[in-house]
């Protein structure tokens, strides 16, 4: 097989960490060129350029420098800059990840081409039209060639809207690939625990960041207060939205919550590994803290990973203070063998399946 390119599309601090295993996949098979768009979506040095720095990801070759406005602007203008790139490039395929506003930009250039497509972290579902990330991932989905599914659930749910066959490959999750793999670096290298002055399972680890929770002043304060009912330390990396919709409202902050910048990705590990429990909006931040076996307290109302709600090791609370408080103050959770997210080879298992699809369309060109 010549070498062909491939061209990934990140824009967000989840999808650094996932690009990093897989380029690291794309590199150890050299078999095909990986170059990578930044639309700029997350864009900070704290939310951007630590990760590429401590995870060894390749630099970007084109950095968009796309942030900062509403979705349709940011999606808008990301297409017709990764359409003008493709159109130079001529990639063998477009890989994107998860569900932001750079995942669809990707996603829709690439169709619009006729490119073929790749989605890493399809058929995920929360069932909620009214969050922006749901609306990116169905579309993603129904206009992809390869939809690598991270869980037998995600593959149903693609099932159920007509996506299945041979084009769904479950791979299992390249955040569990990521956890195996930067999990002993961040022991290394990570002070974290020494520089906030931490002890092991003595405080709750705290992320908060989507606009359904930060730009509706009500539940922003239900789940500070909520946090502030628990007994310990809750560290809080504070996102640059959340951090203004605080200062904004006037909420008051609990004396209990230690409000830091963002950070990188191997003291996040650190730190998920080390809670006592993780209470977070994010869906990346659920998995890590099941990967990592410490429970974790979801800040929404829905979750598109309910297999870890169905397991008991993660329970949804919305921005009910009454509910926050309840479930930060649970004994422990079900202990779960770490095992429904594959084998910490799905990054590997992504780059053959996308070389195996280009070998089939070089030879039906012939």
């Amino acid at each position: 097989m010549s070498k062909g390119t491939v061209l990934t599309v990140v824009g967000a601090r989840p999808q650094f960490v996932k690009s990093a295993v897989v380029s690291r996949a794309f590199s150890m098979q050299g078999q095909l060129t990986e170059k990578i768009i930044h639309t700029g979506q997350h864009f900070d040095d704290n939310m951007s350029r630590i990760f590429f720095d401590e995870l060894n990801i390749p630099e970007p070759v084109w950095h968009l420098g796309i942030g900062g406005g509403s979705h349709a602007q940011n999606t808008g203008r990301a297409m017709e800059a990764i359409e003008k790139i493709i159109i130079e490039e001529k990639p063998e395929f477009v890989l994107v990840y998860g569900d932001t506003d750079s995942t669809l930009a990707g996603a829709l250039a690439a169709a619009k081409a006729n490119v073929p497509l790749a989605h890493v972290e399809a058929g995920l579902r929360s069932f909620n039209r009214v969050m922006p990330e749901e609306v990116n991932r169905v579309l993603t989905d129904h206009v992809s060639t390869l939809l690598f599914t991270p869980s037998d659930v995600a593959t149903k749910n693609l099932a159920n809207e007509g996506i299945k066959g041979d084009q769904v490959i479950n791979v299992g999750d390249v955040m569990y690939d990521a956890a195996l793999i930067f999990g002993k670096i961040a022991e290394q290298k990570s002070s974290i625990l020494k520089s906030l002055k931490l002890e092991p399972r003595g405080f709750v680890l705290a992320t908060l960041h989507r606009k359904e929770n930060t730009d509706n002043f009500s539940r922003l304060n239900g789940i500070l207060a909520g946090l502030g009912t628990s007994g310990r330390v809750v560290v809080l990396p504070l996102h640059p939205r959340t951090k203004n919709r605080i200062l904004e409202s006037g909420i008051a902050v609990p004396k209990n919550v230690m409000l830091i910048d963002p950070i990188g990705y191997l003291d996040m590990l650190m730190l998920e590994r080390n809670a006592f429990m993780v209470a977070t909006d994010s869906g990346g931040v659920q998995k890590e803290a099941y990967f990592q076996g410490v429970p974790c307290v979801t800040l929404r109302d829905e979750t598109e990973w309910v297999e870890l709600v169905e397991l008991g090791v993660n329970k949804l609370v919305g921005a009910s203070t009454a509910a926050i408080q309840d479930a930060l103050n649970v004994s422990r959770f079900p202990d779960v063998a770490l095992n429904i997210y594959g084998n910490g080879d799905s990054s590997m298992r992504i780059v053959e399946a996308v070389e195996k699809a280009i070998d089939r369309r070089r030879a039906s060109e012939k």
